[in-house]
C-alpha cells in the first residue's frame, strides 16, 4: 500500500512538473538559467504544499467556503500557487499569471486525481 501510495504522489509530482514547466513558460519570468531540474523541484515543491499546507488551509477556511459555496477554494489555490512561486528562486509571475498557473494546475491534477487510482483502500 505504501509502495503504491508513493508512486501515485511520483505521478502527481511529475504532472504538478509538466504544469509548472508550462505556466513558467507560458506566464513567468525566469532570471536563472532554467533547465529540467527547475521544473522538477517546482513540481515536487507544489506537491509537498498541496499535500500538507492546502488540506489545513482547507480547514481554517471552511466556514467562508460554505458561506461563498466554494469560491474560496479558489483564493486557496492561488495561495499554494504563490507560495510555491516565492520559494522557488528567480521566478517571477504577476496575479494574473498566478490566476491563470492554479487553474492550469488544478484542472492537471483533477486529471490526475480521475486516472490514478484511489490509495485509501
Amino acid at each position: 500500500m505504501i509502495k503504491q501510495q508513493l508512486l501515485i504522489f511520483a505521478l502527481r509530482c511529475l504532472a504538478s512538473s509538466f504544469g509548472m514547466w508550462l505556466c513558467i513558460t507560458w506566464f513567468g519570468k525566469v532570471s536563472v538559467p532554467t533547465d529540467l531540474a527547475l521544473f522538477l523541484i517546482a513540481g515536487v515543491i507544489f506537491s509537498f504544499i498541496n499535500s500538507i499546507i492546502k488540506p489545513l488551509a482547507k480547514t481554517m477556511i471552511l466556514p467562508l467556503a460554505i458561506i461563498t459555496m466554494g469560491i474560496s477554494t479558489l483564493l486557496i489555490n492561488i495561495g499554494m500557487v504563490w507560495l510555491t512561486l516565492k520559494l522557488l528562486p528567480g521566478i517571477d509571475m504577476r496575479l494574473w499569471g498566478i490566476i491563470a498557473t492554479s487553474l492550469i494546475l488544478s484542472l492537471i491534477n483533477s486529471l490526475v486525481n480521475f486516472v490514478a487510482p484511489a490509495y485509501n483502500e
